[in-house]
Order: C-alpha cells, then sequence, then structure tokens
C-alpha cells in the first residue's frame, strides 16, 4: 500500500483539471516503477486513465493507478508535493530503495 499526501493529492487534481479534459472523472494519476536511471530503476507519473490491471487507489480524491509489477516496488512508499523557493514538485519517498542516485531521480532495491 502507498500513501499519497493531501499537498500532492491537491496539486495533481489541479494539474489534472488545468488539462484537455477537465471534468473526465476517469483521469488519475499512474505511478509507475520502470527500468533506467543511472541506479537501475526510475519513477514515472503521469496523467491518464486506468488500464484493465491496474490497482486503484483513492487518496483525499485523487485517482490513483498502478501496474501489479510496480506495486512490488512501492509497496510503503509516501507521494508528497512540497512547493518551495528551493525545492518544488512531487517526492516519492520509498522505504524498498537500497541506493538512490545523486540527483534522486533513480534507485535500487
Amino acid at each position: 500500500m502507498i500513501t499519497v499526501t493531501e499537498s500532492a493529492a491537491q496539486k495533481a487534481i489541479t494539474l489534472i483539471n488545468s488539462g484537455e479534459n477537465p471534468a473526465d472523472a476517469e483521469l488519475g494519476l499512474r505511478m509507475q516503477v520502470i527500468g533506467g536511471g543511472c541506479s537501475g530503476f526510475q519513477y514515472n507519473l503521469e496523467f491518464g486513465p486506468a488500464k484493465n490491471t491496474d490497482k486503484v487507489f483513492d487518496f483525499h480524491g485523487l485517482k490513483v493507478f498502478i501496474d501489479p509489477r510496480s506495486t512490488l516496488y512501492l509497496a510503503g512508499s509516501m507521494l508528497d508535493y512540497n512547493d518551495g523557493l528551493m525545492d518544488s514538485g512531487f517526492k516519492i519517498t520509498n522505504p524498498n530503495a537500497k541506493n538512490t542516485c545523486g540527483c534522486g531521480e533513480s534507485f535500487s532495491v
């Protein structure tokens, strides 16, 4: 199971509502782990509809879609959003990550 903070959910909802189909109730946030990056795996966040095999979660009114393979790597993770002067954006805190790269964009397990 993952968690999504209220600030991350609200920012994602704002971004979804500013897109091409703001009233589309089927849109949500896809969280995915894909191969790549300097440490072996990297996170992919994108907006869109659920796929047939996705697990669907609801956090503070935000639908979150995760494919079965990614659920293994994201178990226990938290998605947050920070809007500060020095650090702004979505951040995933993953207890399964053993190593991360210097920029924090990729990880290994």
